[in-house]
């Protein structure tokens, strides 16, 4: 192990993109298929990592769509939830926002009240024994339409669990426009929480700019084709509006062909806030701690420049100032003690 591999490792860390069901390790679906064995999913780690491994990204929806098939009750939601502030404190994840979808498991049978204390339970759960702070963005899926966004809008303003900072949106970009969910979006605003939708992950830079103008966007999901146009690249430098990247999803997603031709270093370049996340992990084969690496490669950063990293994780987050100030000095001390 590469003494930058060691330092990312042991490094705190805060995640801003990262998904509840995409985050569902081998480990973890193991657990669910045992719970569930009619489910046709292997329970077997071995046989796990083959249908783990993906032909392609329509077999990553089907893989990922037979996940989803193994929630099915509240113990379920709370198993995963739980289970992955697990496989987040090995990598020394401190706060996460996780994207929950709640419509998907509302729509499956869940009660939507059992489905929020089901995630309530996981999160006080994980913050007293794992050490891991965990904040929920609830997403509109935005392939299923209006109709999600009504659902997720209502269980977000009506049960407002109290781990819940943000709104977004999520799901495929491409014949799914953004301002068709403005009306969703200010009234999660007018309720207090942030707005993150996805934008330019696979589509061009002006749905970035009406998640902008039209969702009053606090944070881009991706903003993968920001670098095709300059006056948005300064737009979000001068305003600090930070980007959620994630480069192994986006080769996975095809969003970007190879690794090499990531926008990262034109982002960087640009002044623009650049955070580091791994969306749906598992399933695209990577962790935290290897999206770091995979940016401290392609931006030439030593150990410094990754904590400096690490550091912009927690200034673009919805922690509050104090767990900000705590965060960040957790990350000095320990660059300050692996440099000395």
């Amino acid at each position: 192990m590469s003494d930058l591999t060691t330092f990312i490792a042991g490094l705190p860390k805060a995640e801003l993109h990262v998904h509840h069901v995409g985050s569902a390790s081998p480990r973890i679906v193991a657990e669910l298929a045992a719970r569930h064995p009619d489910s046709g999913v292997p329970q077997d780690p071995a046989a796990l990592a083959k249908f783990f491994t993906f032909r392609d990204f329509a077999h990553f929806i089907d893989v990922y769509l037979s996940v989803v098939g193994l929630i099915r009750d509240a113990e379920d939601v709370r198993l995963l939830t739980y289970e992955i502030a697990r496989d987040m404190a090995r990598q020394n994840i401190r706060y996460a926002e996780l994207t929950v979808t709640p419509y998907s498991s509302i729509r499956r049978g869940i009660a939507d009240v059992a489905f929020v204390e089901a995630i309530e339970d996981a999160r006080k759960g994980a913050e007293t024994e794992l050490g891991v702070s965990l904040r929920w963005c609830f997403d509109i899926p935005g392939e299923a339409g209006l109709e999600s966004a009504e659902e997720t809008a209502r269980v977000a303003l009506d049960l407002q669990p109290d781990g819940l900072i943000s709104f977004g949106l999520g799901g495929p970009e491409i014949g799914v426009p953004r301002p068709q969910f403005k009306p969703y979006f200010d009234r999660a605003i007018a309720a207090g929480l942030h707005s993150v939708p996805h934008a330019g992950e696979t589509t061009g830079p002006q749905t970035i700019w009406d998640a902008l103008t039209e969702l009053r966007a606090e944070r881009i999901g991706h903003g993968t084709s920001s670098t095709q146009d300059p006056k948005l690249l300064q737009h979000l430098a001068e305003h600090q509006i930070p980007l959620e990247v994630c480069p192994t999803s986006n080769i996975a997603t095809r969003a970007v062909a190879t690794l090499e031709e990531h926008p990262i270093k034109q982002m960087v370049a640009a002044g623009v806030l650049v955070t580091i996340n791994s969306d749906d992990p598992p399933m695209f084969g990577t962790d935290l701690n290897q999206e770091y690496a995979v940016a401290a490669r392609l931006l030439g950063l030593d150990a410094r420049g990754v904590a400096e990293l690490a550091k912009n994780a927690v200034a673009a987050s919805f922690l509050d100032t104090t767990g900000k100030t705590g965060l960040t000095a957790e990350i000095d001390a320990y660059t300050a003690a692996h440099l000395a």
